[in-house]
């Protein structure tokens, strides 16, 4: 299905980390969307390409704190399906404040900046 968001930056982000197997699609598995299916590999993506770093610690918590629900939701609905479940961010200190929540999640570094 095409992209849910108008965010082009994000779009191209997701097309090409990892590379995206539908470049300009969201990938619709178990009731949940992801942005990209890895190319080769059973594996779903979602990427953040949000300005993580630039928020005060209040907004930081609060964005980990959403994130976390959608990203267990979506880690589940791969799982169930038999697909691998990445996330990727634009930075280290986005991975850090996810994996001190979900140590077992895979997260990635994308280099997609702003």
């Amino acid at each position: 299905m095409p992209h849910a968001g108008q965010d082009t930056f994000h779009n191209d982000c997701a097309d090409k980390v990892p590379p995206n197997r539908y470049p300009g699609m969201d990938v619709l598995v178990g009731g949940a969307r992801f942005d990209a299916l890895q190319v080769g590999v059973r594996v779903l993506w979602e990427i953040k390409t949000h300005q993580f770093d630039t928020y005060n610690a209040f907004v930081q918590d609060q964005e980990i704190e959403k994130e976390v629900k959608q990203l267990r939701k979506e880690r589940d609905a791969a799982a169930a399906c038999g697909y691998g479940f990445v996330i990727g961010v634009s930075t280290q200190s986005h991975k850090d404040a996810l994996l001190d929540q979900i140590p077992s999640l895979d997260v990635v570094v994308t280099g997609c900046t702003r």
